[in-house]
């Protein structure tokens, strides 16, 4: 998606169009490996960093368009959403302290982007899903207002035919419908790139796939989305989610997701890899082409492939293969896109050094790994690391191994050959592989966020434990401790003061219901046993219709004849609601005019949690 300037392909003409530049593209891309034109060395390696901000109540800010028309540095660049920014950095050549000059200039520019949000009551976070993000900042309005993304999700949305579909699974689950791709916005990586030989190209390409399990697993930061705990890197399923293209059906669905992994080794080279995407996905987006890509390399200058790489923008693959043009020389690159922000600067260098020495350190014993591993066990190891973390067993070399053995006995030593091999300075590989073991021998980022949220929890609800996550996140990434050395919360790294609390900073959410059909007599045993004061009834579409209180019922209690009745029959249908983002003040005035001591909170029709007396 780095086209600003794209539409929705949707008319014939600009099919025929945009088909006939695809194709040239292609034609293009064989010439020029068929006459040996790609760069092969010196090897770049590049990284591009997404961050969140955050307003001053540590939630999600809406000023990213603002802040990148003040920060006014082209190494900067808007993401889908109003609180996401990226970073992309210049490519360096992979040698000598290339991983220290990175790490300097990442600081640099995160700091010249702090300097200006701290103007304006803005903090940015490092982390693969921001804690305090809710359905309301998932709407429509929190799209950036650019046209690429609006046409990107119309696009999506038109193949689909139908709300998107979110369902994950962990200690904790999520189930919901959404209409358009915003869940996508939740997601910040820190995404690293590194050129390989067009000529080794299935080898490197399956390589990369192989290691991605392990990988991962040392690298996980996003459990954690709307305060639920799901797999250790949620972004993973998420993001798969939600743009996901295919509805669901009563008949069994072969097509491959947009993001996703892969089904198979790749075999040939990197232009039968493109050509096996525009045959397994539809193109989706068009331009305007000024002349064609075999046309420019007739004239004696290297195409940017401009279609192609329309296409493969869309397409959004853990370990996406791109092509790209340097000083007049066209190379090819794998973009690790599975490893997730944060927590800190350190840890992020620390991640892509280990995948680019491993990538580099690969043994001649693990060359043609698609002859000697089975890809399932490749797709097994990716998922497992991402819903266990480091607590994932991975299938490797004949053997089930856990991730900490892995790592230190094969991953880490292979990672400093392949440095040491490409010429990085050994205090350099040192520095940043010795965060790596640290954090393999105490914990990551996503066990740091459960065990801290966990803790504050006990004394805190869930809005209020997710503001502290986050400040005490802020507060220790400034101190640049790599995850390892960090401290879980005390507590008071926040307050949220009265004047801002909302109705979702203090309601219930896991409540006593029931359904207008129950009966009234087992209904009022019930809340007797669970000494439950006032009880949503739902009809059979589960939309609320009225409130039982025990204060109606509880001298019918030993009344059966009276309990005989239905429980529309006893219930208050005159029913006064708040929504989640009623202030907390609001709603208590509510409460004292109308002489009641409970409020059902509403939101799209749909009662997701209760207020109280005792909770205000």
């Amino acid at each position: 998606m780095g086209e600003l300037k794209v539409k929705k392909l949707s008319s014939n003409q600009d099919k025929v169009v945009y088909i006939d530049h695809l194709l040239t593209d292609i034609k293009a891309l064989d010439e020029m490996l068929d006459k040996g034109m790609f760069e092969k060395e010196p090897i770049h390696i590049g990284a591009e960093q997404e961050f969140c901000l955050t307003n001053e109540n540590w939630e999600p800010a809406t000023n990213a368009d603002a802040l990148l028309k003040e920060i006014d540095d082209p190494h900067f660049t808007s993401e889908l959403t109003v609180y996401n920014l990226e970073i992309n950095l210049p490519p360096l050549k992979l040698e000598g302290k290339c991983f220290s000059e990175l790490h300097k200039e990442l600081r640099r520019l995160l700091k010249k982007a702090s300097d200006v949000a701290d103007k304006h009551n803005t903090k940015i976070i490092l982390t693969g899903i921001l804690p305090t993000v809710t359905p309301d900042n998932l709407g429509p309005d929190s799209m950036t207002p650019l046209d690429r993304y609006k046409v990107l999700n119309d696009a999506l949305i038109d193949i689909r035919q139908d709300k998107i579909e979110l369902h994950i699974k962990g200690v904790d689950e999520v189930n919901l419908h959404h209409d358009n791709i915003m869940y996508e916005g939740c997601n910040t990586s820190f995404q690293s790139h590194l050129q390989i030989d067009p000529d080794d190209f299935a080898n490197s390409y399956n390589w990369a796939q192989a290691i991605s399990g392990p990988i991962l697993s040392v690298c996980t930061n996003s459990p954690l989305l709307m305060g639920k705990e799901l797999w250790e890197e949620t972004r993973i399923a998420l993001f798969t989610q939600s743009i996901d293209t295919r509805a669901s059906t009563h008949m069994l669905n072969e097509k491959e997701s947009r993001v996703g992994f892969g089904n198979n080794w790749v075999q040939g080279s990197v232009s039968d890899f493109y050509k096996n995407t525009v045959i397994s996905f539809r193109s989706l987006l068009t331009s305007k082409f000024e002349t064609d890509s075999l046309t420019v390399l007739k004239n004696g200058t290297i195409p940017k492939l401009r279609a192609l790489n329309l296409h493969n923008g869309t397409i959004y693959k853990w370990n996406r293969v791109c092509y790209g043009v340097t000083s007049d020389k066209p190379h090819i690159r794998i973009e690790n896109r599975y490893m997730p922000s944060g927590p800190t600067t350190s840890d992020e260098i620390a991640n892509m050094m280990l995948w680019v020495g491993v990538m580099m350190g690969r043994p001649k014993s693990f060359d043609n790994i698609h002859e000697k591993m089975d890809f399932k066990d490749a797709k097994s190891n990716f998922f497992n690391a991402a819903r266990y973390g480091m607590r994932a067993q991975f299938h490797w070399d004949g053997n089930l191994i856990s991730s900490q053995s892995i790592l230190l006995d094969h991953f880490l030593p292979m990672a400093y050959r392949g440095l040491y091999r490409m010429g990085v300075a050994p205090e350099d590989a040192e520095k940043y592989l010795t965060i790596i073991e640290n954090r393999v021998r105490s914990r990551n980022g996503s066990r740091w966020m459960i065990e801290a949220l966990r803790k504050l929890k006990k004394s805190h609800k869930t809005p209020e434990a997710l503001r502290i996550l986050v400040a005490s996140m802020h507060d220790r990434r400034t101190k640049h401790y790599a995850v390892d050395a960090w401290q879980l919360p005390r507590g008071n790294e926040y307050k949220n003061p009265e004047s801002r609390k909302k109705v979702h900073d203090i309601m219930t959410t896991r409540m006593f219901t029931a359904q207008e059909s129950d009966s009234a007599e087992l209904v009022a045993r019930m809340m007797e046993w669970k000494n439950v004061h006032h009880a949503p009834i739902l009809d059979h579409y589960s939309n609320l219709t009225g409130i039982l209180s025990w204060s109606d019922i509880k001298d019918s209690v030993n009344s059966p004849e009276k309990l005989k009745e239905t429980i529309s029959q006893l219930m208050n249908s005159d029913l006064i609601t708040v929504g989640p983002y009623t202030p907390k003040d609001e709603a208590e005035m509510l409460m004292k005019e109308n002489n009641i001591h409970c409020l059902p909170v509403v939101y799209d029709k749909k009662l997701i949690g209760i207020v109280t007396s005792n909770d205000l």
